[in-house]
């Protein structure tokens, strides 16, 4: 990888940050300015990967000849999408209705090499099974750990882990927001050796 090739996270999550920082390698991070509005009857799996590309796409416009890595993430109960809460009273509502259920993550993510036009686009998949909760249980999580914008309303990272009874995916950085295995292989089908980087 040249410094002509700087790796780029076109994202503001900090989530998504401290996962790519396990890899190791140096990278900038930019603001994205894409319209994340589902399209009608847009399909959970095509909506993820539309704006995964379009995320790195935009940030190829500040980065010409950088690698850029686009990532976009819903969850899917009873056929309807979850998004990010944003309230307090979203989040719980969400909640109840992913206790007891199986919820389906799926990120979508786009490592677009900007200056060869070339583009990477996978959608990864990530269930994960939410035990029975009380009111109560819910109103406590979301005040001790305030997930409003996180995708299902959880921190998978932090306490939401116990609200789950049970998860099932290759990757379980995927339910965090970058699926870090799937972004290894196409570094390399970029020539980026993850492991041969100092």
């Amino acid at each position: 990888m040249s410094m002509n090739s700087p790796i780029v996270l076109a994202s503001t999550s900090p989530y998504r940050r401290a996962l790519l920082e396990r890899l190791g390698l140096p990278f900038q991070v930019c603001a994205p300015q894409v319209d994340e509005t589902r399209l009608p009857s847009e399909p959970p799996e095509v909506l993820v990967r539309r704006l995964a590309e379009a995320k790195a796409r935009a940030g190829a416009s500040q980065y010409p000849k950088g690698l850029i890595i686009g990532s976009d993430q819903v969850a899917v109960a009873g056929g309807e999408i979850l998004g990010k809460p944003l309230t307090v009273a979203r989040c719980e509502e969400q909640l109840r209705k992913m206790a007891d259920t199986t919820v389906q993550f799926l990120t979508g993510l786009c490592l677009f090499d900007a200056d060869q036009g070339l583009t990477q686009v996978e959608v990864v998949p990530f269930q994960v099974s939410l035990r029975p909760l009380s009111d109560a249980q819910i109103q406590n999580y979301v005040r001790r750990e305030n997930p409003l914008d996180c995708a299902g309303g959880f921190k998978a990272e932090g306490l939401g882990v116990s609200l789950f009874s049970q998860l099932s995916g290759t990757d379980p950085n995927a339910l965090i927001g970058l699926p870090l295995i799937r972004l290894v292989f196409m570094l390399e089908q970029a020539g980026v050796d993850v492991l041969a980087s100092s």
